[in-house]
């Protein structure tokens, strides 16, 4: 009985190996990968401005960049045909489909390498063309938080505040970043500051942009001129007037009436119900990214989706905002600006865009100087208002020389940022 029953297991799991080595065979030849662990990385997630990113530490990543790609697309939950990302940390539009890699700096002047990529949410594309300036106010905090800094170097004389000195990796800019602290534990995040977009207060961030101009091109003014003319663009009867400006990332500033907008302070739900006027301003920004030279073919252009970025400008009006509830007086702000941001309409406007629009406001002739309220001073002394789609933002901004020899020495913005979990996040 007993040597029967011992036969019976033999064959049993004889039957069992032949079915797994089938299993493996067939696993093998269709690509099917089974009883596989999931990949795991340490990570955070952090709200910076009125973005959020997926924050790695580069000790932690491959050592080469070309290997981040599935790293990045897979924790993110790209790509999604139904443009949700339900299968990762993304939300499904680009100020939510961002990963930021801090690490050891290779420059002298800073504490930080901090490197921004944005990722494509129905495709597979990882943007490194640009910077985004909501993130980098994340990026001081996430430091300090995680001790890639030294803790006692970094605390100002108050011994309230510490300044992170970041290098973007993707501008090869520096940008100081200035926030309060526990000392020797962590940035703090509650305060008395807000910024439109963002419910509720917290603590306020300062972030110095050191010399942005040229971030791409080397120049502020990529083409030489304040104002170029687009001749015979495809979709228009008429040529249309640009202001091409290099300044934190490279922007392009056309009139709202250049591109058919009856409402120049259109709000984002609504524009993306226009796609005729979509397709003017992808127009417009791949023609104008041949024009300030770091792409030489409209294929180029059309891949690099987040530079050049481009907005549309009009003068002060007193317009309901993205909440519905709350209408922003033009007495409050000094121009009306709409930002698009890789080809969705930006419920905000991206730190790096407001930059360029300080700039350009100081341009005599240019698109956002000739839209400026001109019956009346500034609203406030210390920069240009802009009013976006979710409320306003001040910038302040430092130029020295002037003409030929015009330089943006810095450019100020104040944002919020928050650390909202950390632990280990998993891809498949």
């Amino acid at each position: 009985m007993l040597t029967r029953i011992s036969s019976l297991l033999r064959s049993q799991r004889q039957l069992q190996l032949q079915a797994s080595s089938q299993l493996r065979a067939f696993s093998k030849s269709h690509d099917v990968c089974v009883n596989h662990p999931q990949s795991r990385l340490p990570a955070a997630y952090y709200r910076g401005g009125t973005s959020r990113a997926i924050m790695f530490k580069q000790s932690d990543l491959p050592p080469e960049r070309d290997d981040w790609a599935p790293i990045f697309t897979g924790t993110i939950g790209s790509p999604d045909p139904n443009g949700r990302q339900m299968d990762g940390m993304g939300g499904g539009i680009s100020s939510l489909s961002k990963i930021c890699v801090v690490g050891t700096p290779t420059a002298e002047s800073a504490d930080v390498d901090y490197t921004f990529a944005q990722i494509e949410v129905k495709g597979t594309y990882v943007d490194y063309a640009s910077n985004c300036g909501n993130m980098s106010a994340a990026i001081g905090p996430f430091a300090y938080d995680w001790g890639l800094v030294d803790r006692d170097a970094v605390l100002n004389d108050d011994g309230k505040t510490a300044t992170v000195r970041i290098h973007n990796t993707n501008t090869k800019k520096i940008i100081h970043s200035t926030f309060p602290v526990i000392p020797g534990v962590e940035a703090v995040s509650d305060g008395d500051f807000a910024i439109d977009g963002i419910s509720g207060t917290a603590a306020k961030i300062q972030l110095d942009f050191i010399n942005p101009g040229g971030s791409k091109t080397g120049k502020l003014l990529p083409s030489g001129n304040v104002v170029d003319v687009f001749e015979n663009l495809p979709g228009f009867d008429s040529p249309v007037s640009a202001t091409l400006i290099d300044a934190a990332n490279p922007v392009i500033f056309v009139n709202a009436d250049d591109v058919g907008l009856v409402n120049p302070a259109i709000l984002p739900d609504q524009l993306e119900l226009l796609p005729d006027v979509l397709a003017r301003l992808e127009t417009i920004r791949t023609h104008g990214a041949i024009k300030m030279g770091f792409v030489k073919t409209l294929s180029e252009a059309q891949l690099t989706t987040s530079v050049p970025k481009i907005c549309i400008v009009s003068k002060p009006s007193s317009h309901i905002l993205f909440d519905r509830a709350t209408t922003l007086s033009e007495t409050e702000i000094d121009v009306v600006i709409r930002a698009m941001s890789v080809g969705q309409p930006h419920r905000a406007i991206p730190i790096t865009v407001a930059l360029a629009t300080a700039a350009a406001a100081r341009l005599s002739g240019s698109i956002v100087n000739d839209a400026l309220a001109k019956d009346r001073p500034a609203v406030d002394a210390d920069g240009i208002t802009i009013g976006h789609a979710s409320g306003k933002i001040v910038v302040g901004a430092k130029f020295e020389g002037g003409g030929e020899t015009l330089k943006l020495a810095y450019a100020t913005v104040f944002r919020t940022a928050r650390r909202l979990f950390e632990g280990t996040v998993f891809w498949k």
